[in-house]
Order: C-alpha cells, then sequence, then structure tokens
C-alpha cells in the first residue's frame, strides 16, 4: 500500500519561509474568514506569534510594524483587515536597491586589506602628535593580528613596521625600539605542532627531491 507523501518542495512557495509553514498556514486560515471581527482577532493572534518567534528583536522601535507588514506580504495583500500601520505597498517589494559599486583597485597586501591601507593613508594626512601616533599603533596592532589570522604562524613585529613603512611610501617609520605590539600566534595542541612538523619535513624532502633532476 503506497502512501502520498506531501513534501514542501509540492506545497506552494512561501513568501517569508523563515516563519515556517505553520504561521503560513494560520495567514491561509485567516484569508478565508468571512467575519471581519472574527478575521482581525485571528490576525492579531497570529501576529502574536510571529513576535514571539523573535523575542530578541523585541526592543526595535518598529518592530511590530515590520510584523504587520510581514503579515500582509504573507496574505499577498489579500487579507482584508485594520491594520495598526501603513503597511508596506506591493510596488515597494518589486523596487531594486541601487547598484553598490565595487572597488577593483590593487590591494598590495591582501591579508590586510584595502581597510589598513585607507587607514595609513589617513594617518600620513594628519599632522604630528599623539593622535597621529595612537592611530598608528592601533594600524600596527591590526596588521599583526591580521597577518596571524591568515598565516597561522607568529611573525616579528619588524616586519609589521617593514610593511607599514612601505604601503606609506616611507611616511611612517617604526622600529621595536618605539613600540612593542605584545601579539603572538595561540598556541598550538602538541599532535597538531606534530603534524604540522611532519607536513613541513615531507615538503622540504619533496622539494629537495625536485632539485636532483
Amino acid at each position: 500500500m503506497f502512501q502520498d507523501y506531501n513534501y514542501n518542495t509540492q506545497r506552494k512557495r512561501m513568501a517569508l519561509p523563515e516563519y515556517g509553514r505553520s504561521v503560513q498556514n494560520m495567514v491561509n486560515h485567516a484569508l478565508t474568514i468571512e467575519d471581519r471581527a472574527d478575521r482581525q482577532r485571528c490576525a492579531n493572534t497570529i501576529v502574536n506569534i510571529m513576535g514571539g518567534m523573535f523575542p530578541q528583536l523585541r526592543d526595535m522601535p518598529d518592530f511590530k510594524h515590520k510584523l504587520w507588514d510581514h503579515l500582509a506580504i504573507m496574505s499577498d495583500f489579500k487579507l482584508d483587515i485594520d491594520y495598526p500601520y501603513e503597511i508596506v505597498k506591493p510596488d515597494y517589494l518589486l523596487v531594486k536597491p541601487e547598484r553598490i559599486p565595487y572597488a577593483t583597485g590593487r590591494i598590495r597586501y591582501r591579508h590586510y586589506g584595502r581597510f589598513i591601507e585607507m587607514l595609513i593613508r589617513k594617518a600620513v594626512e594628519m599632522p604630528e602628535g599623539d593622535e597621529r601616533d595612537q592611530l598608528i599603533r592601533l594600524i600596527a596592532s591590526h596588521m599583526k593580528k591580521d597577518y596571524i589570522t591568515w598565516n597561522k604562524d607568529t611573525v616579528e613585529d619588524q616586519k609589521i613596521f617593514d610593511d607599514i613603512r612601505e604601503m606609506s611610501d616611507g611616511a611612517i617609520s617604526l622600529s621595536e625600539a618605539d613600540l612593542h605590539l605584545g601579539i603572538s600566534a595561540p598556541q598550538q595542541p602538541q599532535q597538531q605542532r606534530s603534524f604540522n612538523q611532519q607536513r613541513n619535513n615531507k615538503q622540504r624532502h619533496g622539494n629537495n627531491q625536485k632539485r636532483k633532476y
């Protein structure tokens, strides 16, 4: 005997799937209620249920307004009730946002990112003083964190200072006598360190074998 399964892929597409099929079914039921007062009470209950699904958002100033907008969207704007807010218009949902231009310029050091380059240019333009020095210290500290994040290995402070000097075209010059970053890579478990050491040894051995031919 075959059982007829009802899969979600065979059902009508939900406008806001984050609320789930059960809430969508409630909205569909509200559309079938003929008495306006009963339909209004049903809508109020649905909105309360929707709000309870995202309690972390209740402090938002327009949280309730968004719930009523979502109710209208889920009903395909066919639910005839008294909305406590002016709901979103259907045409608004068809408007595409303006295209955000994407910067395509070359990034000198990709592990530092474009934002660090912008900060370094800003520091170069600033007059000498405590504010400029503090910004440079923050830049250097962030660069070392980025370097460790991407390379998974420790790095000497002087390497960071050399990169800052290069990226600022020599306008910012630091040394270990001027600044100590005090940031190091997290210690790896012994098993992971042994695995990395074996992998590095295999790579060096493979490179040595290639040099023979």
